[in-house]
């Protein structure tokens, strides 16, 4: 059976970070809100386990996963209901908590970057908050991109079994997370996160070998990976990269 992952179908946003896990993995799964309404797919399917009266444990919002029965929401924890069925976290209890944590990390930087350009209210439109959103960016181009990247490079640099994973020896979905925040950074705020990389070899290594993987390569370059544009999470607005 397919997994079933459920997410807006026009943007990467939070459910990309579900997806890279699936095709580094090469699992089977369907990806509804993209697919064909009379193949019983499409945006009805998805919204149906959020808004119908049937669903006992309806998910607050996209992203979530559908496994037979089981429903996971939040990105964080679906990727640790993943993990160890696709093979990309540790088989240890230690492992397996310290790759959740890095992800919660990862999925902080997220919340920080999408303020970046709705300070105010996520109702609002960009042009409602400019003034508010050019003092948020400034902010976190200048503290906490470094901030964060500084404390990623020094994980990698600490783990035991070498610089070229977050988690042990072997990919992880920590590292493909890692790489995808990298990515949206790069498309926000490409100067900044230039230059905070510079002091974070490890981690820009890790971004470049993690796109070079043979099934992310593939999927990054064909039509199932959408382009990032500015109705997702990551958006570049010049005046905000400074």
């Amino acid at each position: 059976m397919s997994f079933e992952l459920h997410y807006w179908p026009t943007i990467q946003g939070r459910g990309e970070f579900v997806r890279l896990a699936l095709e580094a993995a090469n699992a089977d799964y369907v990806d509804v809100a993209r697919g064909c309404e009379g193949e019983g797919q499409g945006m009805a399917a998805m919204m149906y386990f959020i808004e119908s009266p049937d669903q006992v444990r309806p998910p607050f919002a996209p992203p979530f996963l559908i496994d037979g029965k089981v429903i996971v929401g939040q990105t964080a924890a679906i990727l640790l209901y993943l993990g160890p069925r696709l093979g990309l976290v540790g088989k240890s209890e230690t492992q397996r908590l310290w790759t959740h944590q890095l992800q919660l990390t990862i999925a902080d930087v997220v919340a920080e970057a999408h303020d970046t350009h709705h300070p105010v209210g996520t109702g609002l439109y960009y042009e409602d908050q400019k003034k508010e959103a050019a003092k948020r960016a400034k902010e976190f181009r200048q503290a906490r991109v470094p901030k964060y990247l500084a404390w990623f490079e020094n994980v990698l640099q600490r783990n035991p079994r070498g610089a070229t994973h977050l988690v042990g020896g072997r990919l992880s979905y920590a590292d493909l997370s890692l790489f995808q925040l990298v990515d949206g950074l790069l498309y926000a705020f490409p100067k900044a996160t230039q230059r905070a990389l510079k002091k974070a070899p490890q981690v820009a290594a890790l971004h470049t070998s993690v796109a070079q993987h043979k099934r992310l390569a593939d999927y990054l370059g064909s039509e199932r990976r959408i382009a990032f544009n500015e109705d997702g999470i990551f958006r570049h607005y010049p005046e905000l990269d400074r």
